[in-house]
């Protein structure tokens, strides 16, 4: 007999911000796919720890750029879980130069991954959402598509790029009782930061009022509450977790 709760599906959930929205998602109920390109351990990982919660995680390899694996992984959740409630678009790369050392390919992986990836997966589980009784599709962004940000215009443009695309599918989603909302978190601790320098990390410090860098669970806690169905009056919102940070 199918469990009753709902499902998320999260892309790029295999560590970072991607695991913590998982787990924070598990934690309120919902079953969970964990989404993955390469990194089959630690994904296998997180949804052995979902598991735990006493909910259906399981791990699914799919390279949001490539259409057809989006496709089949959107019918094996399907048959797996008959229903699809909840999206979340975490799965992104950053590929970082100055503008001027910055070549065609590198601006087309960036956005073959980050826009791309979120086209791919929103319109591969678009008709779930829209039929679910809460339906929920969530953009992770950043601060930097707010802001901007030295030798990362092909991330930067990609991430500002989400705030266009939620809007307007909040709009085409409202007569369904769905919503569509963007997350633009700031410089939080995940690998990714671990790799900026610690004397630009102390740069971007000094720009954040609360005086630290988000932890993961700052950011996935606000995804949480957006996939409940208490958030069903938000949709077409740009929601920042950024300890202040402004232009």
């Amino acid at each position: 007999m199918r469990d009753p709760r709902r499902t998320a599906v999260v892309t790029g959930a295999s560590r970072g911000i991607g695991a913590g929205i998982a787990r924070e998602l598990a934690a309120a109920g919902f079953n969970v796919v964990v989404n993955y390109r390469t990194a089959t351990d630690r994904a296998r990982d997180v949804a052995s720890e979902l598991r735990e919660e006493g909910v259906d995680a399981r791990p699914l390899q799919a390279d949001v750029t490539d259409r057809e694996a989006v496709a089949q992984m959107a019918d094996s959740v399907v048959e797996d879980f008959e229903t699809v409630d909840v999206l979340v678009n975490n799965a992104g790369i950053t590929i970082d130069k100055t503008f001027r050392e910055m070549e065609r390919q590198d601006w087309d992986r960036v956005v073959d991954v980050n826009l791309g990836g979120m086209f791919n997966c929103t319109k591969a589980f678009y008709d779930e959402i829209t039929a679910a009784e809460h339906g929920r599709l969530i953009n992770i962004s950043s601060v930097v598509g707010e802001q901007g940000n030295y030798g990362q215009a092909n991330y930067a443009t990609t991430k500002s790029g989400m705030f266009g695309f939620t809007r307007t599918i909040a709009l085409e989603l409202a007569g369904t009782g769905s919503t569509a909302n963007c997350v633009t978190p700031g410089f939080t601790r995940t690998p990714m930061l671990e790799k900026v320098p610690e004397r630009v990390q102390q740069k971007i410090l000094e720009r954040i009022p609360l005086e630290r860098f988000a932890e993961v669970e700052d950011v996935a806690c606000v995804v949480g509450f957006l996939a409940s169905e208490e958030a069903g009056y938000m949709t077409g919102q740009v929601i920042g977790v950024n300890g202040g940070m402004a232009w």
